[in-house]
């Protein structure tokens, strides 16, 4: 039994708010013909689409069987519709592109129906409605009312307990309206039918039962069903409502199958908007890549670097451009007597105004703060910090000479001519890294990597491995894969009396020619360098300062004999000399920087510093001198220690910086 308690159902546009039924109570018997009737807009349409399932009622219940429907989701919605109701429609509905046997073996594809079970129903169905010789035709050959008669087959065929007509015969002429009508009272014998209709003579000769709606209402039931015994409803769904893959498929084939061209169409311009995107995802991304790209190169060849002490270049270079030109300008004075030209205090006041100290202390503070605005430009590479560490490598060529890899092995050996060079270089050099002229520390990358990915991105690994340690090196070669020879020589590649005899022949004015030479990466991994940090030179005298040792000094030979041994791990290439981020041929880590500090830290001569914090142990001489007495007398006792040849080194260096 079919039962309706207290239904309600508005519709609400905006602000307007129409009520389609209210509060109707109706009860319908198993099998039973009732026609509905009512004017447009009296809710008799809503109550049939609250019947099927098709709308959902505001308050109130639909119980089936005994079976309540108040707690319902969509899926159990379907499954009622498909297990019990059965559709008639006055538009007919049905799929042209397919055949009318095709038509009502659709309503069976949801309910798991194999297909020669729903071929067998669906062939009795149309039997049924007197349509068996026209199994293969489409809707389109077919009469109106051949066409209503397919659609009560498509309802009947899953033989549901309810049928539901909503105005079956409005686009019928009379004739077939009858045969229609005769049909749906022929079904009412075994289910119950429920007509939606205009037309009351209809209603009065067909049906069993009419019932009349107005404004929501139902005004009157010519055969209302007698008080039934209140039971509990229960909740239950009504079945399973499936469809196979290889069904929705065939469906999906078969009706882009039945209509190509437009298929084609869709397909074509579907294909060109589609291409269109990606043509425009693809140029976008394209364009932004080549940007970051861009930028990436560019900051890799020229990055920001902020140094401890920087030097005004340009401000020197205006200083003497400034002189050249007036050296050209006519006199300011008259050409009586001689006069003075002071132009070179001045431009030796402009080169020491030029050093600019930077404060780093405060710098790194704003750095490290997170809410700086700098961090919103700060790239992949981070911000590096590296640290000037002082140290020696030393190694020994073929024929177990010692080399120093700076250079000074084959430089003029000659005391006073060395400080001379280096009074000279001193400014210059204020700001220049101290350790080894070919030995340079890579830019480290993110995440404690060593390398930074401007590294490997802009060098390509040609033998061996990156330094994965403090103690791994790689050697560096250009575009070509050459390297210096002079650097081959300082490196101890090559024997160093040959580079000594080359030296020789070029300061006697000799034309020397060099063949290219070749050597093996493995040859080249299989040098071993010794690292000699700065502080371990220092040694305490008898006077309980420190000195720095000779080379020649017999402690010398024990440092070499405890000295960290280096190797060369990998060697790499430069891909493009635009850029360039490694100027010296062999490269280390920021591993060996910090543990260059952390043996520092614990050396013999900083551990001295550290305990006698008003005297430099290397001078005698206080930090804080308080009278100007004492700075004469902590000079005086420094040159008095010194040596004679220290002494004219000193005077000359003071002679040549006045001459600059």
């Amino acid at each position: 039994m079919l039962q309706i308690k207290n239904i309600r159902k508005q519709y609400v546009t905006g602000d307007l708010v129409q009520t389609a039924l209210d509060d109707v109570s109706l009860n319908f018997r198993d099998n039973e013909f009732v026609a509905i009737l009512g004017p447009s807009g009296s809710g008799k349409t809503t109550l049939l689409n609250i019947i099927g399932g098709l709308d959902r009622y505001d308050s109130g219940d639909l119980i089936i069987n005994g079976i309540s429907t108040k707690q319902y989701k969509d899926k159990d919605w379907d499954s009622y519709r498909n297990h019990t109701i059965g559709f008639v429609f006055q538009s007919y509905n049905l799929i042209p592109h397919q055949t009318v046997l095709a038509n009502v073996e659709l309503a069976l594809t949801i309910s798991g129906i194999s297909k020669s079970e729903r071929r067998k129903r669906a062939k009795e169905a149309l039997q049924k409605v007197g349509l068996g010789n026209q199994l293969h035709k489409k809707p389109n050959q077919m009469s109106g009312g051949q066409m209503q008669r397919v659609a009560i087959a498509r309802a009947l065929v899953n033989n549901p307990a309810i049928l539901l007509a909503d105005e079956p015969t409005g686009a019928l002429d009379s004739d077939t309206s009858v045969q229609v009508m005769d049909m749906l009272q022929e079904v009412a014998k075994d289910r119950l039918v429920i007509m939606v209709t205009h037309n009351p003579e209809l209603a009065e000769e067909y049906a069993t039962r009419i019932v009349r709606v107005k404004d929501g209402h139902i005004i009157e039931d010519s055969a209302p069903v007698d008080s039934v015994e209140e039971q509990p409803a229960r909740h239950e769904n009504m079945g399973k409502s499936s469809m196979s893959l290889l069904t929705s498929l065939g469906l999906s084939f078969n009706n882009l199958g039945t209509k190509k061209g437009r298929t084609l169409l869709t397909s074509f311009a579907g294909s060109i908007g589609i291409i269109g995107i990606a043509l425009i995802l693809s140029l976008s991304n394209g364009v932004n890549q080549y940007i970051d790209d861009l930028q990436k190169d560019t900051m890799t060849s020229y990055p920001i670097s902020i140094e401890a002490q920087s030097f005004d270049f340009s401000s020197l270079m205006l200083s003497g451009h400034e002189k050249a030109e007036s050296k050209m300008k006519e006199s300011d004075h008259k050409l009586d007597g001689v006069y003075s030209d002071g132009s070179n205090l001045e431009m030796a006041s402009t080169f020491q105004t030029s050093l600019k100290k930077n404060n780093l202390t405060e710098f790194k503070r704003y750095l490290d703060d997170k809410t700086s605005d700098i961090h919103d430009y700060i790239g992949e590479n981070g911000i590096v910090y590296s640290y000037d560490t002082k140290f020696s490598v030393y190694t020994y060529d073929e024929n177990d000479v010692l080399v120093n890899t700076d250079g000074s092995t084959f430089t003029n050996n000659d005391s006073n001519n060395r400080m001379v060079n280096m009074a000279l270089m001193t400014s210059m050099t204020s700001m220049m890294p101290s350790s080894s002229n070919n030995f340079e520390q890579l830019m480290p990358g993110t995440d404690g990597e060593l390398v930074s990915r401007a590294i490997t991105d802009n060098y390509e690994l040609v033998y061996g491995s990156m330094p994965r340690s403090y103690d791994e090196l790689v050697l560096v070669l250009d575009n070509q894969n050459e390297i210096p020879m002079t650097v081959l020589y300082q490196l101890g590649f090559l024997p160093s009396e040959e580079y000594k005899d080359i030296l020789k022949r070029l300061e006697d004015g000799e034309e020397v020619k060099f063949d290219s030479r070749k050597l093996n990466y493995s040859e080249i991994c299989q040098k071993k360098f010794l690292l000699v940090p700065a502080c371990d030179m220092y040694y305490e005298t008898d006077e309980g300062l420190f000195d720095l040792m000779n080379t020649n000094d017999e402690k010398f030979d024990n440092i070499l004999e405890n000295a960290t041994e280096l190797k060369i791990s990998g060697v790499i290439r430069l891909k493009d000399i635009n850029n360039v981020l490694i100027n010296s041929s062999v490269g280390y880590t920021t591993a060996l920087t910090e543990h260059l500090i952390a043996y520092t830290d614990k050396s013999e001569v900083v551990e001295a510093q550290e305990k006698d914090k008003d005297t430099n142990i290397l001078t005698g001489m206080h930090f804080d001198v308080k009278s100007d007495s004492q700075k004469i007398e902590d000079v005086k006792n420094y040159i008095e220690e010194l040596g004679v040849s220290e002494k004219a080194a000193m005077y000359q260096s003071i002679m040549m910086m006045e001459q600059f």
